[in-house]
């Protein structure tokens, strides 16, 4: 197979569906080798901010000398984002030559996994093949019967900001949710905790005393926000015992200052537990160097033009926490689009109080609301609201009729800012 043939062959996965459970991907690796079991991996899961975390990790061990795979989802832009090493994405032709031989094993085995599954299993293939040292590993939905979760030990697993998401399949309540975000952590192992709500840390907790493992809560309490605007972030913390002066980050919202010094800190565990030669140049470079595109991004000056990937209440309360921030009392308008199954209502709920204009759109799965069914939820909230099936109309639409001195942001959807991001990229070439 090529590159789109392979491709074609992991979306045609889908009619598998999402099956909970362990077996088919236990079998599939099997039949590779079990490629998982000869990796370092820090394992990351949660609600809201996995992809940040894994990102300055990735960066900060990379910065060290270290060869470094990150595995994330979903792409924003191109499928090959979501493995990487060193900031690399893998090849085209590494993908046509491993989903390949994916293919010719399932068909030896007789095993149906899912797209996600196919597509963790080429990654534990390529880390392996390539030799990396460690693999920032983020969870694709949940964490105890998620994919990635094949791995039977973990250097570390890190528990980023848990929220209502999913809540058709994780469960209804924040405990339900964190129950199963909690099901990366190993036995023996060590859970390095981000501060939360006690709803969610007590189960965290119960997990780790039933698991003989270390419980690592990392608090945000002693923060000293010295700068912080749509450019870049400052700021002094204390981070299990040591004073860290002046760090600096390139990602916007004080909820990426969390997400940093949640990464920090695992690095903090790892330097001692596994003696890593890691030092405060290596960490300084690294976070400053951490990108991690489609949050709180801006990707045009004027009118400034910036993607999010708010889709939970989560993800909404730390856009509009950015918005107040930077943008308080401007003239601002929404593109949004979101997937039916998403808390819909909640979102709005927090959003539109800071936009007096918006256009609605559809992103491109077979969950996402039709862009004229959104309009009708937001107009209890706006007068003035646009609706665009296309995505493509959508973004001319808004950069024609948005002034300079205008703020815009598009968020909804993961699913659809990464094709927003590539218009509005294209649109500044072709002028």
């Amino acid at each position: 197979m090529n590159y789109q043939e392979s491709l074609n062959y992991i979306n045609e996965s889908h009619k598998f569906g999402i099956r909970l459970g362990l077996d088919n991907m236990r079998n599939l690796l099997e039949l590779l080798g079990n490629p998982q079991d000869k990796l370092n991996v820090i394992h990351v899961a949660g609600t809201n901010g996995k992809g940040s975390t894994c990102s300055f990790i990735t960066s900060i061990l990379k910065e060290s000398g270290y060869k470094v795979g990150l595995y994330t989802s979903p792409f924003l832009e191109t499928f090959t984002e979501r493995i990487r090493i060193n900031g690399d994405n893998i090849l085209e032709e590494d993908v046509a030559r491993i989903v390949t031989l994916i293919k010719e094993k399932i068909e030896q085995g007789d095993i149906y996994p899912t797209e996600f599954e196919i597509v963790t299993a080429m990654a534990f293939y390529y880390y392996c093949e390539q030799g990396v040292d460690f693999v920032a590993l983020e969870v694709g939905l949940g964490g105890r019967y998620d994919a990635t979760n094949i791995i039977k030990t973990s250097d570390i697993s890190v528990i980023t900001s848990i929220s209502l998401d999913h809540v058709g399949i994780l469960g209804d309540t924040v405990a339900k949710i964190a129950y199963e975000k909690g099901g990366i952590i190993k036995e023996n192992g060590t859970a390095i905790v981000y501060d939360q709500s006690d709803e969610a840390k007590d189960v965290i907790k119960d997990i780790c005393k039933e698991k003989n493992a270390k419980y690592i809560e990392v608090k945000f309490d002693d923060i000293s926000i010295k700068q912080s605007d749509i450019y870049s972030q400052v700021y002094d913390c204390s981070i299990m015992g040591k004073k860290y002066d002046d760090l600096e980050i390139k990602l916007i919202g004080d909820h990426q200052i969390n997400n940093s010094i949640l990464a920090l800190s695992a690095i903090e565990f790892l330097k001692e537990k596994k003696g890593l030669n890691i030092t405060e140049e290596n960490i300084r470079k690294g976070l400053i160097n951490t990108k991690w595109p489609g949050r709180i991004e801006k990707i045009m000056e004027k009118p400034i033009f910036i993607i999010d990937g708010a889709h939970n209440e989560d993800g909404a309360r730390s856009l509009a926490k950015a918005i107040d921030k930077n943008f308080n009392g401007k003239k601002a308008t929404l593109l949004i689009g979101m997937l039916e199954d998403k808390d819909i209502n909640g979102v709005l709920e927090i959003l539109m109080p800071y936009f007096n204009k918006v256009i609605t759109t559809t992103p491109d799965n077979p969950r996402a609301i039709d862009s004229e069914k959104l309009k009708d939820k937001i107009s209890k909230y706006v007068d003035n609201i646009v609706s665009k099936p296309s995505i493509e109309e959508a973004v001319e639409y808004t950069l024609k009729n948005s002034s300079e001195d205008e703020i815009v942001i598009s968020a909804g959807s993961l699913y659809m800012i990464g094709t927003v991001r590539t218009l509005v990229n294209k649109m500044l070439v072709l002028n």
